[in-house]
């Protein structure tokens, strides 16, 4: 998946935090670890190895439940190993501030109160008062509480901000449908207008000349033949724009850089070819796929880019290549969306297929118009 630079330097920044917390213990002469020093490294060593493995996304989420374990573990015992050293709690901070991108709610909930009492248990093992006891497990438990609510506010934004993605597709989609609609029955009625109104007004104007050109004599014959010849070509005119109202292909690059325009997630690459010359029912069947594909790249890809092209083959053929560079799956379960993109393309008699080895890729061809 694609990260932002925010996201980037903000990673860097935690794993930044829980090298300084730690580092000082190298300089500091008095023995603040209880038992051997090599465990307490080991653990702090071991939990700082997870947490940066979990911040660059190798560590998967919820199917990566040892390395979470093993995070959840090592945590709270670098802490109680090192009670002398007041500032290790922050790193179960951090931990619970993870899990709670990572996990459900009822998890979170239950290592932030195992962080809290290992917090409070840590002044204990210095030989601190009850007060100490309480106020550093209430202080750490208000940290881990603030963090939560943080994370879980930015991800209902970020899922607030995908609905609203989604919607705006579907409804740019629909728009541009419509329009082309409206547009398609005012060019189908201006053209019965011209044929219906012109068209017979000018062949009879073609008829009556014809004959008063049989009935004239010099000079005004020369006049009648020519006005014969104007109303010929004046009614050739009128029907090539007729049939060119008719015949007029729907501008699918206008419909498709509306739908994918201004998406804040991912970034869409469109190439359509000019000589890509689809009929009315083809670029509906097209702009309902490319609505599929983007709000299925925003929905489930986790893509950072989205590349549509749109080209016509030497055969005629228009082709349709969708591609994002998300995670993909290994198995592939057609919803009633990608049912319905197969249905589109079917009613065509084109083809559809769909490849998810590297990231997620739509290929589709339907016949010439």
């Amino acid at each position: 998946m694609a990260r932002s630079h925010l996201e980037i330097w903000g990673a860097a920044s935690a794993v930044a935090v829980c090298l300084v917390v730690g580092a000082p213990v190298l300089f500091i002469d008095e023995d603040l670890t209880l038992g051997p020093d090599w465990v307490w490294w080991s653990c702090y060593l071991g939990f700082l190895a997870l947490f940066t493995l979990a911040m660059v996304d190798v560590v998967p989420g919820r199917s990566g439940r040892l390395p979470l374990i093993g995070l959840v573990a090592a945590g709270p015992a670098a802490v109680l190993l090192a009670p002398g050293f007041g500032w290790l709690p922050i790193l179960l901070v951090f931990a619970t501030a993870l899990l709670a991108h990572l996990t459900s709610m009822r998890i979170v909930i239950a290592v932030l109160a195992l962080n809290s009492a290992t917090a409070g248990a840590a002044p204990l093992l210095r030989d601190g008062s009850i007060l100490d006891v309480t106020l550093t497990a209430l202080i750490y438990a208000m940290l881990q509480i603030c963090t939560v609510w943080a994370v879980r506010s930015e991800q209902r934004e970020a899922a607030a901000r995908e609905r609203l993605a989604v919607a705006n597709t579907e409804l740019r989609a629909a728009t541009a449908l419509l329009a082309e609609s409206s547009r398609s029955a005012e060019r189908l009625r201006i053209s019965r207008e011209l044929h219906d109104l012109l068209g017979h007004q000018l062949t009879a104007l073609v008829l009556e000349l014809e004959v008063a050109a049989h009935h004239s004599t010099p000079p005004a014959d020369g006049h009648v033949e020519r006005a014969r010849g104007l109303a010929r070509d004046l009614l050739g005119d009128v029907r090539s724009a007729v049939g060119e109202l008719r015949a007029r292909t729907p501008p699918l690059r206008q419909a498709l850089t509306e739908i994918v325009a201004d998406l804040p997630h991912p970034r869409v690459h469109l190439s359509v070819d000019d000589s890509a010359e689809p009929d009315e029912a083809c670029t509906a069947a097209l702009i309902r796929c490319v609505q599929e594909v983007v709000t299925n790249t925003i929905r489930h890809s986790g893509a950072g880019n989205l590349w549509i092209d749109v080209a016509q083959a030497g055969d005629g053929e228009i082709v349709l290549t969708a591609r994002d560079d998300g995670h993909g799956t290994s198995v592939l379960r057609l919803g009633n969306g990608l049912t319905g993109v197969r249905e589109r393309i079917a009613q065509l008699d084109g083809a559809v297929s769909f490849d998810t080895r590297s990231g997620f890729t739509v290929n589709a061809k339907v016949p010439a118009p």
